[in-house]
């Protein structure tokens, strides 16, 4: 399964400048999921972190991760249309600088669901170097009528 930016809106809430996955490369529904997110030196972060030394927040890193993790999940007929809400983070570990020009691999992949609750290990590289990997969990909710 693929799915480009338009698709993923489908699925996620999330839109610029907090969409962080642009592309969806492979995907098992409920198991895992590989994106892509291209990072641009117009990204609205790189207005203060840091001016002349550009660096990619490492939460908005394990943010693009989430997301990724969140559409494995949410491509699932029975969670279509839910709304997978950040439940942890365990084991971060920053091990590379991401900066404008780099294509981050992002890959998430679940590892246990516990009725509305998954945990998930995921791994961001660049260059075929990690850069973040964590483990995730997410908690699973139905969108509000009113929103």
């Amino acid at each position: 399964m693929q799915l480009n930016t338009t698709e993923i809106q489908k699925i996620l809430p999330h839109r610029y400048p907090f969409l962080m996955v642009d592309r969806i490369v492979e995907c098992e529904p409920g198991k895992w999921a590989k994106g892509i997110k291209c990072v641009t030196a117009n990204e609205m972060q790189f207005l203060g972190h840091f001016p002349g030394q550009p660096i990619m927040p490492g939460v908005l890193l394990i943010e693009a991760l989430a997301q990724t993790g969140a559409v494995a999940l949410l491509v699932q007929e029975e969670h279509k249309g839910k709304l997978a809400l950040f439940g942890g983070i365990k084991k971060a570990r920053f091990k590379r600088r991401v900066v404008p020009g780099d294509v981050v691999e992002l890959k998430c992949e679940m590892s246990a669901m516990k009725g509305p609750v998954g945990f998930a290990t995921a791994t961001a590289m660049v260059d075929g170097e990690v850069a973040v990997s964590a483990e995730l969990s997410f908690a699973l909710t139905e969108k509000e009528t009113d929103v």
